[in-house]
């Protein structure tokens, strides 16, 4: 079992998401709250990278390529070590190191990112590294699953499979919920796991809230398999708030000082499974 201690990570992660969101600018409130089990469960016990040396030549890589859930990658660096907690405080200010969508100038960023769909082709460019330098490394690209609607995507895919880049894994924050609404009705991807298989990648669907299974699904398999994996986290949209949970309006907000109170009040109401105690 992973330890509470995980879990546990996560509402301060989900609470430095609100703290961001009750700024002046605002943020990516519900995208960010959807990814928070999958970047803390990466961070605490997938990814081999040091927060004190993130530039390490042989760290593996993780790339947030749906880059507007930039402050729950923000809040993760921040409950992992890598940059400071004022750095959360200042979030979007003139002066501040983090910005709306992630640059590489900030500890743990490998590539800016935002412009959806680019993200796994840049993936598929550093598993190939890997094998022509014969390094033993890995590549996590973690997406949105509005973002499957780009046809850049399909193209990595493919290219992935292909040249059999068992190195790469894709986890896509199955939320259900793009800006204009649910993304069944804007570019149905059901059955999704059918279309990664056909695809010619190694399918597992999991509970994206789950870090025992989330970590399960993520970690590198006792052989090599010849075949890149995808990783579908299920999960709901605006996660632990529960006013905005499940709902298309959660995409961007800017909290009022109330409703941020209201939302670490409901945070910390929570077991550490994120049920309603």
């Amino acid at each position: 079992m992973i330890e509470t201690s995980t879990t546990e990570r996560a509402r301060r992660v989900r609470r430095r998401v609100v703290d961001m969101c009750a700024n002046p600018e605002g943020g990516h409130l519900g995208g960010s709250l959807s990814l928070t089990e999958i970047l803390v469960t990466l961070y605490s016990s997938v990814l081999r990278i040091d927060p004190a040396h993130p530039e390490s030549p042989d760290r593996d890589i993780l790339i947030l390529s749906k880059g507007h859930g930039a402050i729950g990658l923000y809040a993760a660096l921040a409950e992992h070590g890598f940059i400071p907690e004022e750095h959360i405080d200042r979030y979007a200010r003139p002066d501040a190191p983090l910005t709306a969508h992630p640059h590489a100038g900030i500890p743990g960023v490998e590539w800016p990112t935002g412009a959806l769909g680019h993200g796994l082709s840049v993936g598929v460019g550093h598993a190939l590294g890997f094998r022509l330098t014969g390094a033993d490394r890995w590549c996590h690209v973690v997406m949105g699953d509005g973002e499957l609607q780009e046809g850049s995507v399909w193209e990595a895919a493919m290219a992935a499979s292909t040249h059999g880049l068992d190195r790469l894994v894709a986890v896509v924050d199955r939320n259900r919920l793009q800006i204009t609404g649910s993304t069944e009705d804007n570019a149905a991807l059901e059955p999704l796991a059918d279309r990664w298989a056909a695809f010619g990648w190694d399918v597992h669907d999991v509970d994206g809230h789950d870090p025992d299974r989330l970590a399960e699904a993520l970690r590198p398999p006792e052989a090599p398999t010849g075949k890149p994996r995808v990783v579908i986290a299920r999960t709901v949209k605006g996660k632990g708030m529960p006013q905005v949970e499940g709902q298309a309006r959660s995409h961007y907000a800017k909290l009022t000082d109330r409703q941020r109170r209201r939302a670490h009040a409901a945070l910390t109401a929570q077991d550490p499974r994120g049920s309603r105690s």
